[in-house]
């Protein structure tokens, strides 16, 4: 039994040691912390504005972008009426010959 008291001793012993270090380490946060609050992050809390011209200054600026960008954009190409009836008659011309095979092999 005198062996299982010292090691209960000796574990009190720990956690006084713990708690003691514990309450340094809160102290020193609690010092770090107030002097990040107060100190050098002030700059972080404010909050920058912009001016009403400096808005339209920066939108009319990006219109500009806008409209230079659509701009460099190629045209849609188009076809010709002719080439049009061209194509389509290919197209008649396929549909025919594969209904023409249908119709054989039925």
């Amino acid at each position: 039994m005198g062996n299982l008291s010292g090691v209960v001793q000796q574990l009190r012993k720990e956690r006084t040691r713990l708690a003691d270090e514990l309450h340094r380490v809160t102290v020193a946060l609690t010092a770090f912390g107030k002097a990040y609050i107060s100190g050098s992050n002030t700059k972080a809390v404010t909050k920058r504005t912009i001016s009403v011209a400096g808005r339209k200054r920066i939108a009319a600026a990006q219109r500009a972008r806008w409209a230079k960008q659509k701009q460099a954009q190629r045209p849609k190409r188009t076809m010709s009426a002719s080439a049009r009836r061209k194509i389509a008659a290919a197209q008649r011309a396929r549909w025919a010959k594969a209904k023409a095979q249908q119709k054989k092999a039925a």
